[in-house]
């Protein structure tokens, strides 16, 4: 069954309608959930979108609760590190996302995370998960297109932090690829497709201090009628490149294999349709209950200039809430 084309329909015909609603497409494309905002709230299912919201804003202040998390072991994450280089090695692949799921404990309800997190674009789905993602997959308006791919992750802490992550081989190297692939996944769908900020560092606050992100915004052009094809654009470009890798197709396939876990709807996209414009986002920084224990979903780009120790160490680093 082709699930995109599927997919692609739902979600083209709901748009013809000019009424919101919010979407949600899993990691392998294989399911597509459909809600108006009022459909979604009613069911505990909740998303901000830069303050596009079925949620009642209120001023809420994070209290002081416990968040801990178990480290997969290094050795364990060896196994898929070391499956990915043999790939790389054999010219399969040239950068690939490795992720993992950390078992997490905290008093934290995924409501409260919900509420207190300050992220760019937030989802609650009922009791099941909680993402409050920093990074947009695509923002689709009349006549215009618009991706943010998230490459290069640093402690800012450190000395220099900022020089560090800029001046890096590997990162720049992982960076520029991402920026290569999904400027070829906009070319087809838009026309006239640049990157317009390439590079920029972005600043986060999180409860285990503060850490820096590498950006580049890439822009195109569409036809004014484009959210007749919404659709069609959005599958086009699935799965998300920047957690997936380069060629995506391949890619996907070892990922399979050098993960030990299903990612679900971690690493999909999540997006709201307000009748006019679309925004669909990542779905990374991702908290997921698993028959009643919580899991922290994520990971990181491995090339062949990947050294196993730094990789697992940003994976960690990637493993917090965005408030305090």
């Amino acid at each position: 069954m082709n699930f995109c084309s599927e997919i692609s329909k739902k979600l083209s015909n709901k748009a013809k309608t000019a009424e919101e609603f919010l979407f949600i497409i899993n990691f392998d494309c294989s399911e597509c959930l459909i809600f108006s905002p009022e459909e979604a709230a009613k069911s505990g299912i909740y998303f901000d979108f830069e303050g596009k919201s079925n949620v009642e804003k209120k001023e809420v202040k994070p209290v002081l609760k416990s968040f801990e998390f178990s480290p997969v072991a290094f050795s364990k994450y060896l196994e898929g590190f070391y499956r990915c280089q043999e790939a790389l090695q054999r010219g399969d692949t040239y950068l690939i996302n490795l992720t993992c799921q950390t078992p997490l404990k905290t008093d934290y309800s995924l409501d409260e995370i919900f509420r207190y997190s300050n992220a760019k674009f937030k989802l609650l789905f009922k009791d099941k998960f909680v993402v409050f993602s920093p990074e947009r997959f695509v923002k689709i308006s009349p006549g215009k297109i618009e991706t943010r791919p998230m490459k290069g992750t640093i402690d800012a802490s450190l000395p220099d932090a900022g020089k560090l992550l800029i001046e890096n081989e590997k990162e720049l190297f992982e960076h520029n690829t991402i920026v290569d692939l999904l400027r070829n996944d906009l070319n087809i769908v838009a026309k006239n497709v640049r990157v317009r900020d390439f590079r920029y560092i972005d600043k986060l606050v999180t409860n285990r201090g503060e850490i820096l992100q590498v950006s580049s915004t890439i822009t195109g052009e569409l036809e004014e009628d484009c959210q007749s094809r919404l659709g069609e654009i959005i599958t086009a470009l699935l799965p998300a490149g920047s957690v997936t890798g380069a060629p995506k197709q391949k890619t996907t396939e070892i990922i399979k294999e050098a993960e030990n876990y299903e990612r679900g709807f971690y690493t999909g996209v999540f997006g709201f349709f307000d009748g006019k414009t679309t925004d669909v986002a990542v779905a990374i920084r991702f908290i997921e209950n698993i028959d009643g224990k919580l899991y922290y979903k994520s990971g990181g780009g491995i090339t062949a200039l990947s050294n196993a120790k730094d990789e697992y160490e940003e994976l960690l680093n990637k493993i917090y809430v965005p408030f305090f």
